[in-house]
């Protein structure tokens, strides 16, 4: 009689043979990986245009425009420690350890977000609430650009 096990599938599924170099290679030229640096780049510069049109909007309100910049900041800020930590610690890892501290990274940016807006109030006076979280949230979309232009990227080299 065969149990039945709802984890278990019903016909083990051939493994995949392994690819060669040469795949490999024009798999990673059709699909090349976003920088973090350009991530991080490209967040600085969305945060910077995004104040300036928030002082533009504002009519030349200083406060308006540093409450955005702050909000760039709360995103940018910790992206670039983040992309530090990748670049210094968790390249020279290995790779099984190196997913806990990329983990471990993550939490802590998420960690430093948290705190960076906790401090707002105290930060920038006075704040401007709206402009500093439409900042954060315009900053925050920042990835999906880059994943995007990076397949425009892709699609341009093949």
């Amino acid at each position: 009689m065969q149990s039945i096990d709802p984890w278990k599938d019903e016909q083990e599924a051939p493994a995949a043979p392994p690819l060669s170099r040469a795949e490999v290679q024009s798999l990673l030229r059709r699909k090349p990986q976003v920088s973090v640096w350009r991530v991080v780049v490209l967040q600085a510069v969305v945060g910077l245009v995004v104040a300036l049109g928030a002082w533009f909007l504002s009519a030349g309100n200083a406060a308006v425009a540093l409450s955005a910049f702050y909000g760039a900041a709360i995103i940018a800020v910790p992206s670039a420690l983040f992309a530090l930590s990748i670049q210094l610690w968790l390249s020279k890892l290995k790779p099984g350890v190196a997913v806990y501290g990329f983990a471990l990274g993550e939490l802590l940016k998420i960690g430093l977000t948290i705190v960076l807006l906790f401090f707002a109030p105290r930060i920038v006076q006075p704040l401007s609430w709206p402009a500093m979280l439409i900042a954060v949230a315009v900053t925050l979309q920042v990835y999906w650009v880059a994943l995007i232009l990076r397949g425009k990227q892709s699609r341009r080299a093949t």
